[in-house]
Parts: structure tokens; sequence; C-alpha cells
């Protein structure tokens, strides 16, 4: 890959890379030159999507240009590091051989595969880490044994010599105390040493004894440092044995340290590459054995992080109220167990993500809904939410679910009670008492939310008067929304069902577990136990009037073509 910076004319200072891959799609694998103008490029793709057989694909197709870390790495190393010329370690460190291999099997390994010696290019475990030590060692001396000459010449021409220069070593110690700031790294005589800072006095201790995070954070540094100017630098699952708080902290200050290189990583972790700004993404979707389909992530007004992963799943996508953990995100993952659910937040989170997604042309494979809470809203609010695939329950609130007869009637029958004393006594304390009490604030409540939903969609332009304006908003009916609201709320009374259609109480769930024999704060979990175990059919049959019609359980499972 000719990587070699070179200034774009018309946007000055910008510099260009290149790289190769093969053609997306079934084709012959040509090379098809890529170009970039920032230094890091990450290739994202679920497990099995090829990403290592790619990155072994872009080595072999540009071998003198190429250097790639994979996935399988030893991070052993002496407690000496040998000592080699730096031409002698870079030989070994690019080719795993003292003299230069064509294919750079030696550095790969071979295994004995049907009568042949088959080099193992994605799954052979590299043992270098020895190998870009000695070169950075080598390299030290030979830029102080550069600075030494240059101190001479300068002596004998009787002049001041320069300051001493930046060195390598001193590059990978500044690298590190940017990752480990409170841990310091030296290599003096051929010996690697770590020292940790603790309050009575610092702990040193052998490169060799180091943490599997600091062991390969100092194998990244010195594969990076070590090797010659302008390379591709391909790096199969960055994130291996790094914590996250340190990962993209690492790899940003290698970047630096190494503008005149390209790094290519390839992960399956959304968060690395959404943590990853200012590079190029990658989505590798798919590989049959000979072809790689891919395509560049196009800007979303998704958070990256959420296209991502969204990028990387093939089933139909369900956005929810909730967080991870909540009755929403619980509830529904089990119902809805082949679609891929993405908990948001707020109902306001849903609305925009279903809007964003269904926008966004490099998700148009997908089927996208989303799922709310009906709380106040008119049906004449939740018909227009419905042209985005956005759906409302057919009850107040996701609370309300676990309160229906029919889940009221699946947990008593599980408990094996004699009668149903016990869902008698929880339809009237929610009839007699818990709705009794709170009609006159829902009915306020509702009356508020039919006014906001009312204003928010006034045909009001920047242009008209404010006497125009408030004629406008003097249109909305105040009284007439209030009767309206009242009587379905007065109509109500008595009707079990028609009460849970229209109250939003979310404690009402957590009141009602003694009625069972159960604590109360354990009466949901009995019920998202039963969801995710031996009750799951019947409580998805249970719960499928209340549920949007739109959003069938059942769907095809195979991959959708892409």
């Amino acid at each position: 890959m000719e990587n070699t910076p070179h200034t774009i004319a018309e946007v000055p200072h910008i510099t260009e890379y290149k790289y190769f891959l093969p053609k997306s799609g079934i084709g012959n694998n040509e090379p098809q030159e890529q170009k970039t103008r920032t230094n890091s490029i990450v290739i994202i793709g679920a497990n099995g999507s090829g990403k290592s057989q790619l990155g072994a694909w872009m080595e072999k197709n540009r071998l003198n240009e190429v250097h790639r870390i994979g996935a399988q790495r030893s991070l052993k190393f002496s407690t000496y590091v040998p000592q080699k010329s730096y031409e002698q370690a870079t030989k070994y460190l690019l080719y795993g051989d003292e003299n230069k291999q064509i294919n750079h099997d030696a550095r790969w390994g071979k295994e004995f595969l049907n009568g042949n010696y088959v080099p193992q290019y994605t799954t052979g475990l590299l043992n270098d880490f020895e190998h870009a030590l000695s070169a950075i060692l080598a390299k030290l001396h030979n830029e102080q044994r550069e600075y030494i000459i240059n101190c001479k010449q300068h002596e004998n021409d009787h002049m001041p010599h320069d300051p001493v220069p930046t060195m390598v070593v001193d590059i990978l110690v500044e690298i590190w105390k940017q990752v480990f700031p409170h841990r310091q790294i030296s290599l003096n005589d051929g010996k690697v040493m770590a020292i940790m800072e603790c309050r009575d006095e610092p702990i040193e201790y052998e490169g060799k004894a180091m943490s599997d995070g600091e062991r390969v954070a100092l194998y990244v540094i010195a594969q990076a440092l070590a090797i010659p100017e302008s390379k591709t630098i391909i790096i199969d699952e960055p994130e291996l044995h790094l914590h996250r708080s340190i990962m993209n902290r690492l790899w940003k200050a290698i970047e630096k340290q190494r503008p005149d290189c390209l790094f290519i990583y390839l992960t399956h972790d959304t968060q690395f590459a959404a943590n990853h700004t200012r590079s190029d993404k990658i989505w590798a979707k798919s590989y049959d054995g000979n072809n790689w389909t891919w395509e560049i992530v196009q800007e979303s007004e998704l958070p990256e992080q959420l296209l991502l992963d969204i990028l990387g799943n093939r089933k139909p996508v369900i956005f929810v109220e909730g967080a991870n953990g909540s009755y929403d995100f619980t509830l529904y993952s089990a119902i809805y167990k082949n679609y891929y659910v993405i908990p948001c937040g707020s109902c306001i989170e849903v609305i925009e993500r279903t809007k964003a997604m269904k926008k966004a042309a490099q998700l148009h494979h997908l089927e996208v809904f989303g799922i709310i809470d009906r709380d106040f809203r008119s049906d004449i609010e939740i018909a227009a939410l419905e042209q985005y695939n956005i759906f409302s329950l057919k009850i107040a609130e996701v609370e309300n679910l676990f309160i229906t007869q029919e889940i009221l009637g699946i947990i008593n029958q599980y408990l094996a009670l004699a009668d149903e004393t016990a869902i008698d006594r929880i339809m009237n304390f929610v009839m007699r008492t818990k709705y009794a009490n709170m009609k006159n604030q829902q009915i306020r409540l509702a009356s508020i939310s039919e006014i906001k939903y009312q204003l928010s969609i006034l045909d009001i332009s920047d242009t008209q008067t404010d006497e125009e304006v408030l004629l406008a908003i003097k249109e909305i009916d105040l009284e007439n929304i209030r009767a309206i609201i009242t009587s379905k709320y007065q109509e109500a009374d008595g009707k079990y069902m028609d009460i849970l259609l229209i109250l939003n109480d979310k404690s009402i769930v957590n009141s009602i577990g003694h009625f069972f024999g159960l604590n109360d704060d354990k009466y949901c979990d009995l019920v998202l136990r039963l969801v995710h175990g031996e009750k799951e059919a019947a409580i998805r049959e249970a719960l499928n009037p209340y549920l949007p019609s739109e959003i069938p359980f059942e769907i095809d499972t195979n991959p959708i073509a892409i």
C-alpha cells in the first residue's frame, strides 16, 4: 500500500492514505484502491463476517507495505531482550525470519493438513514480542550512535552540538505515561522494568511480570514504533486484554506518533469503533468463504455506536422505553424473541430513533418498530405516530400489562390457589382504591397532555402576526377537551380493563404482591421469570390483545439478504 502521505493540492495540509479492499459482493476479489484522509480505519463486523480473513487478504495483496498484528498473539518475553541489529530485528518482526520471506509464511507458522503444510494466516500464534523489543533497542542504539557521531563532528568543527533529540524509547515511555499515568516503564541494559507508584515507596517489577493489559500495551507500542516508515498496520481485535478506559487512549497516542502509517482495526466491539472518533468506519457485512460484502458506514441521525450495533444485527429492530433491566426491556425481550430489542430510555427517544432509522438508507434492509406506553395520548396522536411504525400499547403503560386479568389468572394458577379471591381483591383494590382516589388528578393530567399535543400541531409560521398566533391558540377548545376526557374517565368506573387503558400509575404493580401471599416487590420478578421460562407461551398469548398487532411475534428468522 502506497501510504507515503502527500499534500492534497486543493486542500492544504490534509494527507491522503491509500489502501486496498476486495470488490464488495461476488467478484474476482480484484484489489480496489480506496483513499482516506485520516490515518485510522475501523472495520467492524459480527463474528463470522470474515474480518480476520479480510485482514489476511489485505496483507497478502500488499506484502511489502502491510504489517498485520493477528488476534492470536503471545505476550511472553524473556527477562533480557535479545540483542540484534535493527536490520536483523525488523526482518524477524516483519517476516518471521532473518531472510525476507516472499509470503511471510515463517511469521505465521504452518500446520500439516491433508498431506501439506498450510500457512496459519488467521489462526497461527504470533510469537514476535521479543522481535519488536529487539527492534526498539536496536533502533535506539542507531539513534544514539548517530547523535554521538553528530556531536563529534560538531566538536571537531569547534561548534556547539545539538541538544539530545527525542529518541524511540522516549516516545515509548511518553505513550506509556498517557495510558498508565501511575506506572513507569524503562528499557535499560536490555531489560524491561515497570514501576508502580505507591504511598510508601515505588514497587519495581520485571516486565514479564506485568499484567496482561500492561504487556499488550507494551507489545503494540513496540510494534508500532519499531516498523519502518509508511506502513499500513492492520490490528485484529485491538481491544484484546485492554480495559475500556485505556483502549482508545492507547491507540490514539500511537497513531499520533506514527502519522506516516495507516492503522486499520478489525473488531466486533461497537464501543471501541464508536469511541474511535475521526476515523473511517467500514461495515463488514458478510463473507461466503470467497467473497466479502462490505460497505462504508454513512452518517446517520442515530448515535454512532447504536448505528454500528444495528448494522451488525440481522433481526428486525424494536425500540422500546426503559433501560437494560427495566420492565419494558425485560418483558419485550422475552415476548419478541426474534427481534433486536433496544431500550432507549424515554418515549421521545423511541420516537426519534425509530424515525431516524427509517430515514437511514444504510438500514433499509431491516424493519424497524417503536413501542411506547399509551400514557395520556389521544387516538388522533396515536394514529399520527403509527405512520412511522411507532405503536402504542392498548393499555396505559407497560406496568399495567402485569395486572391484566389474564396475567393475574396465570399467576393465580401457578401458585395453585384454591379460588380467585386474590384476583377479585386486586381488581377491587385497583378500581375502588387507586382509581377512585386518582381519577380527578388523572383527568387533569390527561387534559394537559391533550392541550400540549394540540399546541404542537398548530399550523403557525414566523410570518404570522402576534394576533394571528393568539387567534390560532384560542381555537383550541379547552372546555371541550376537559369535558370529553372527564366523560371517558367517568365511563370507566367499575370497568377494570377500561381503567387499565387510562390509568397511569406505575406504583400499582408494586402494591399487589401481598394479595397472592408474595412480597410486593417480588411480584413483577415472578412474572418476568415465568415469561422467560415455563409460562412463556401462556404469557405471550395473554398479552397479545394489549400489544401492537402490527408487530407479529413470529417472523422469518433466516438472515435477511443484504
